[in-house]
């Protein structure tokens, strides 16, 4: 009988509401903007060009490594390449929140995720969430910023973990929570190679949420079951029940 249900967050539980491409370019650029205006004797342009290239490199690395560092272990990386190996962590974590105030304003909570998950808990399910992201202190922001954190009994981030799903691992510690086995739990995602390819090898029943995936044409992954809307959950829950 599955007991829990893990949750992905982006494109799962909030979609974007405008194209990422020129956010994300503002969001970096806050990032300079930031160590610029605080004394660091930075060639600005020259350094924001820098900063996107390794964060591309470690986008590379930790999908194919599965293995996640950190937004600000790239960034503190680049600074001591740059000469600067002193900067303060403050001044860091400071750069790194003007970014992701940027990005955040970018998310919005899917219009039946709140309905979905009073369902779920009202049935008696555990939930977490279970996310891949650079950031740690990001997706709590997020999760806060949408008032769903009550329903959800931890919230797991491979910037925590250091593991990416599919990885097994983070969805090992994951349902440690619970102590459940992994027949005994569902994850709900939208990335085929991440989410349903993790929760398959793992022996977790696994929920394709279709709505807002982008699946590489390459990946073919057989999802458990699939969903339109986050509010066909319940049913097939029920059904397997």
């Amino acid at each position: 009988m599955i007991r829990a249900i893990l949750f992905d967050l982006g494109d799962t539980l909030m979609r974007p509401s405008a194209a990422w491409p020129p956010v994300i370019e503002r969001a970096d650029r806050a990032v300079v903007d930031v160590l610029c205006k605080n004394g660091l004797g930075l060639d600005c342009d020259h350094f924001h060009e820098e900063f996107k290239a390794s964060l591309q490199r470690y986008y590379t690395e930790r999908d194919s490594q599965q293995i996640e560092t950190s937004t600000a272990v790239v960034l503190e990386e680049l600074l001591t390449k740059k000469g600067y190996d002193n900067v303060p962590p403050a001044l860091i974590r400071a750069a790194l929140d003007a970014r992701y105030r940027i990005s955040q304003s970018n998310w919005q909570l899917v219009d039946d995720a709140i309905p979905t998950l009073g369902e779920l808990r009202h049935s008696g399910y555990k939930m977490g969430i279970v996310s891949n992201a650079g950031d740690n202190k990001d997706v709590f922001q997020l999760v806060d910023k949408f008032g769903i954190e009550p329903y959800f009994d931890f919230i797991l981030t491979s910037a925590a973990c250091g593991w990416r799903k599919p990885h097994p691992r983070i969805f090992e510690l994951a349902l440690t929570h619970w102590g459940y086995s992994p027949a005994q739990a569902a994850m709900v995602g939208d990335k085929l190679e991440a989410d349903i390819t993790g929760a398959n090898q793992a022996g977790i029943f696994s929920i394709w949420a279709k709505r807002y995936a982008k699946t590489p044409k390459e990946i073919a992954v057989t999802p458990s079951a699939q969903v339109e809307a986050l509010s066909e959950i319940p049913a097939i829950l029920k059904e397997i029940r």
